[in-house]
Formats: C-alpha cells, sequence, structure tokens
C-alpha cells in the first residue's frame, strides 16, 4: 500500500522553469507547495571548473539529460507503421533533475510575435482559408500578445535576458528586431559582446537589405541582481553553454533562480527522486484528489493529497501523465475527435556552412545565445502568397564555441576518415562560420502523442508513442528559407559554401536538430479542440493546470522558453487572482 502523505495545497509535478516559477508565485501567495521532480537535486554551486567542461560526459553521454533505460518513448512517421524505441537520445534532449531542461540550455530567449498569437485569423485575413492546407489544424492562441507582454517582461527581468529592444511602445528603436511586437521597457541586460561571425553577418546581411539584431540571451553581459535579489554572474564566454551547466552562474536557469527564490519560503518543499505515475481523480473523473509517486531511490510508493495539481514536466511528460491519469479525451486523428495528445509540433530547422580561408574564428570563446539574427522570413514578415506555404523562421549565426569533439566540420568533397581528414579537420576547425535556419512548424492531423499499445517504462506503464513527420508546407518552407541563408553565406564571398541541404520527409528521430518540441496538451478557446483553456487549466478536470510548450498550438521560429516562461506567469497570475477566489473552472463551457 504506498504511504499517504499529509494533504497540501499545491503540489507541482517537475521542477524545471515552469515548477520553479509556479512554486515561487504559489509559495507567495501563502499556499503550502510540494514540488516533485523525479531527477536529482542540484545547488548553485553543482558545476565547476574544470570538471564541467567535460564534452564526453555532458555532451557524449549525456550527463544532464532523461535516462531512456528508465523512461523513453517510441516512434513512427505514419500511424500505419508499428512504433519502436527510442533507445538513445537524438533529435531532441530532454532534461531530467531540478531544473530540467532549463540547465542545459543555451539561453535563447524571444517573445513570440502578434502573428503567432494569432496565427490562423491573420492567415485567413491576409490569404484567405483556402490557403491553408486540408490538414493543417492551425489555430489562434487563446491570448493575445499584448495581454501576454507583462508576462514576458516579467520572465526576462527574472532570467536577466541580455538584448536589444526594436519596439518600445511603439517606437522602433535602432539596432533591434523591428518586426517585433511593442514592449514597455528595454531589456535588462545590453546584449552580449559581438563575435567576429556576428560582425560578419550583421554587415552581409544589411548590405542584402535585411534587419540583424543581437539574439536575446539568458546569458549575462554583465553581472546582474534580479527582482527577487538573486544575484548572476558575468558571461565568460567560455564556449561551455549547450549540453552544460554554468561554471560562473551566468547562464538563467531554474536550480539558480526561481527555485531557490521559492525555497526561501517555509511552505515550500522539494522533494527530488520523486517519479509521479498518476494524477489522482474522484471516481466521476472531474476533479484530481492529488498524485501518486514512487521514490526512485528506495522504490516506496506515496500518495500526495492536493487540493491542486499542476503539471509543469516537460512537454511530453505533461501529456503522458494526463494520458495515464484519464484527463481529457485521448486524440483520434482518423475520427479527428479528442484533444489530449493532438497538436504535436517540432521544428524545421537546417544549418549552411561557409569556411574562409583568410580568417580565423576563435573556436575557443561562445556563449549560447551569442549571435545575430535577421526576423525578415519568420512569421508574416514577408508575402507567403508566392512562396505558397505558412510560417517562417528566424535566420541565424551563432558563435556557441568549438568544443573540440564534436566540432569537426570540414568543407564539401573532404575524405570522410584517414589523413586527408585530419588535415582538413586541424586547417578548417577555426576557419568556418554557420548560418542556421529555424523554422516553424504547424500542427497537422496526422502528428500526434498517445500511448503505446507495447512497449512499458520501468513502472510497467505504457510508453508515450510520437507519430509524426515532415508535411508538404515544411518542405516547401525549408527549401526556401535554406535557400535564402545559403544566399547569406554565398555573399559573404567565403573559399568554400556547404551545399543546401533543406528537410525532407521522412522525419528522421536520429540526428540531433532541436529540444523545441510542442503541443499534445494545446490551449484553446473551444474544449472540442483544446485540451485547456486560456489560462492553461483543464477543461475536464479544473483543478489541473498544465504548463509549458505542451500548450502551444503551433511552434514559432523561435526557441520557445520566453513564450513559456510568459504563459506560465500568466497562469500562476490567473491562480492567484481568480481560481483561488472562487475554486472551478476559470471558463465555462
Amino acid at each position: 500500500m504506498p504511504t499517504k502523505l499529509k494533504e497540501v495545497d499545491v503540489v507541482i509535478v517537475g521542477m524545471g522553469w515552469t515548477g520553479g516559477i509556479m512554486a515561487k508565485e504559489l509559495s507567495d501567495a501563502g499556499l503550502t507547495v510540494v514540488g516533485l521532480e523525479r531527477g536529482a537535486p542540484r545547488s548553485d554551486a553543482g558545476f565547476s571548473v574544470p570538471m564541467i567542461r567535460d564534452e564526453l560526459r555532458y555532451a557524449v553521454r549525456n550527463e544532464l539529460f532523461m535516462d531512456v533505460s528508465r523512461d523513453t518513448l517510441t516512434f513512427r512517421n505514419k500511424p500505419d507503421q508499428r512504433a519502436l524505441p527510442m533507445r538513445r537520445l537524438g533529435s531532441f534532449l530532454p532534461g531530467e533533475g531540478v531544473g530540467g531542461a532549463g540547465v542545459h540550455w543555451n539561453g535563447q530567449t524571444y517573445r513570440f510575435s502578434p502573428h503567432d498569437h494569432g496565427l490562423r485569423s491573420r492567415v485567413e485575413e491576409r490569404y484567405g482559408k483556402s490557403f491553408i492546407p486540408r490538414d493543417m489544424q492551425l489555430a489562434d492562441w487563446p491570448m493575445s500578445y499584448a495581454e501576454l507582454e507583462p508576462f514576458y517582461d516579467k520572465f526576462e527581468y527574472m532570467a536577466g535576458i541580455s538584448g536589444k529592444a526594436g519596439n518600445i511602445a511603439g517606437r522602433i528603436q535602432e539596432g533591434g528586431n523591428p518586426f517585433e511586437g511593442p514592449r514597455a521597457r528595454e531589456y535588462p541586460n545590453p546584449p552580449l559582446k559581438p563575435s567576429l561571425a556576428s560582425e560578419m553577418f550583421t554587415e552581409t546581411t544589411k548590405k542584402l537589405g535585411y534587419h540583424p539584431f543581437p539574439r536575446p540571451a539568458a546569458n549575462m553581459s554583465r553581472p546582474y541582481t534580479n527582482p527577487d535579489g538573486i544575484k548572476l554572474g558575468e558571461c565568460q564566454y567560455c564556449g561551455f553553454c549547450e549540453n552544460f551547466g554554468c561554471e560562473a552562474n551566468a547562464k538563467a536557469s531554474p536550480h539558480i533562480t526561481v527555485i531557490p527564490a521559492a525555497l526561501r519560503n517555509k511552505n515550500f518543499s522539494l522533494r527530488p527522486h520523486a517519479w509521479v505515475t498518476r494524477v489522482n481523480l474522484t471516481p466521476d473523473g472531474k476533479r484530481a484528489t492529488g498524485v501518486s509517486y514512487t521514490s526512485v531511490l528506495t522504490g516506496e510508493e506515496f500518495e500526495q493529497p492536493a487540493n491542486l495539481v499542476i503539471l509543469c514536466a516537460y512537454g511530453f511528460g505533461n501529456v503522458h501523465l494526463m494520458l495515464l491519469s484519464g484527463i481529457g479525451k485521448p486524440y483520434d486523428p482518423v475520427s479527428d475527435t479528442g484533444t489530449v495528445g493532438k497538436g504535436y509540433c517540432y521544428q524545421v530547422a537546417t544549418v549552411v556552412q561557409a569556411f574562409f580561408d583568410d580568417r580565423i574564428f576563435n573556436p575557443f570563446m561562445g556563449a549560447g545565445s551569442l549571435g545575430v539574427v535577421i526576423d525578415d522570413f519568420n512569421g508574416d514578415n514577408f508575402d507567403h502568397g508566392p512562396v505558397g506555404y505558412i510560417g517562417g523562421a528566424s535566420i541565424y549565426s551563432a558563435s556557441l564555441g568549438g568544443r573540440p569533439i564534436n566540432q569537426r566540420t570540414v568543407p564539401p568533397g573532404t575524405p570522410r576518415w584517414g589523413a586527408e581528414w585530419k588535415k582538413a579537420t586541424a586547417h578548417w576547425y577555426s576557419r568556418t562560420l554557420q548560418m542556421s535556419v529555424q523554422g516553424s512548424n504547424m500542427a497537422s492531423r496526422y502528428n500526434y502523442l498517445d500511448l503505446d499499445p507495447t512497449y512499458r517504462n520501468a513502472f510497467g506503464l505504457p510508453l508515450m508513442r510520437m507519430t509524426y513527420n515532415f508535411t508538404d508546407n515544411d518542405e516547401k518552407l525549408s527549401a526556401h528559407l535554406t535557400t535564402v541563408a545559403h544566399d547569406i553565406g554565398r555573399a559573404m564571398g567565403p573559399t568554400h559554401l556547404g551545399p543546401k541541404m533543406p528537410r525532407r520527409a521522412p522525419y528522421s528521430i536520429v540526428p540531433y536538430q532541436s529540444t523545441h518540441n510542442t503541443g499534445g496538451a494545446i490551449a484553446g478557446h473551444d474544449p472540442g479542440k483544446s485540451a485547456l483553456n486560456r489560462y492553461l487549466q483543464s477543461w475536464d478536470v479544473a483543478n489541473v493546470f498544465v504548463m509549458g510548450a505542451s500548450a502551444f498550438p503551433h511552434n514559432s521560429g523561435y526557441n520557445p522558453t520566453g513564450a513559456v516562461g510568459a504563459l506560465t506567469y500568466w497562469a500562476a497570475d490567473a491562480i492567484r487572482t481568480k481560481y483561488l477566489k472562487d475554486p472551478g473552472p476559470l471558463l465555462h463551457i
């Protein structure tokens, strides 16, 4: 029999960005809050030099990531195929442990555009309903950019984002992104120092008539104290950001910002190594009574009663728990009914490599979000009529740092092994620059998540199954915008230029692409088409709220974390100012 624990006001499942924000906001409101994290604890002094600069440990052997020997997902491209388990992480890298993926992230922190927030309405208005492909499940977000702007701002100031505003209260700012939605004020920190690659990309794109701006970064350009009194260090440009924790506490992460701030409150307690297996419901399925979890260390089972359950796991984990617990109706692509598992999206990303015999790029200098971006082909910042697709991409050049195990970039035609390959690797190691295309992805009828009928995890529970493939829309987008990036590279005058390699079906789950998985528990206006209402509250179980990118109706050409943070603060505000006054549905069907 599971041990039944003392009831609390709130139980939070998962302690990454969303769990940390919720823990801080709700414990500040005086509620008794328990945070459950299936991974290990971490402190603000957990990553020290020289151990943290262990590329083999962190970037090859995946120290900070999901343990696929205990739990994974199965994958197939089409519903008529048999899905097989992902035995090794590849296309994406979900985090595990206190801080979640917010520990190993790079720190790119964008706001989604007003166009993204009202996507379907804007597409229909400009291009007509017939422009939308038959199986594309295009939808507006149930909250506008203007409604979320204060919460984008709150996340940026908590995380100390380094950047340059492009639109303050409707006034376009020199050096920022002229296409962004209006913001109330400047970023809390100035941009990071530009690299040679950034300067070259800026100069070239300006000559081509585009509008480059520095990537907004959760890497501190200077020492910073956030509104909670949390002190962050200055970025050292060490090049060990992606896949690593930060040695200087200069990368805003949950385990050094919102979680320590929450732990100052005696009414918040954090329990690592607690693997939640189910949200418990009343017999009629309309109310959650708490969660069941297992201690990863001892195998003991516990039941944690709570008045409010907030799912803050990585997006896959949220959807998986909803399916396992019977929260909402599972999505069926054949009948196009149900909502849980619907709307899974990814991104359509490509890279163009340029090689310069006469330039030296310092490969030992970099930061997670150091780079320059153009938004001229993102969202609806250009005419989609001639290209015939919906969506867009941010196109950028980044200087992440050339870590020696994984950076082995050589020009086309180089032998793949042997003496010539070694010679080319040494020569071009410091002479290469990369342009990246980070394309948006629209929900499609046959891309979805459900429970696998065959495979189970270490707790005997069905694995989650992913069915996903690139669509015609994705292929058109990728072909067009990879060409744009290739043209930018050519305009730089390189010695060699890598080939255009746009994404085409079938999608492969093997090579890394991005950890920007969205959807599956989407928010919307209609309970027949969405799992959550505009406050990220379950339409079906009123005391369950679901945070994170799983709520996105589609994925943008940006990194999702800025929007994830804004949505979490938005939902926390709704809980504090609306739900606690009158517990129950915040919107009635």
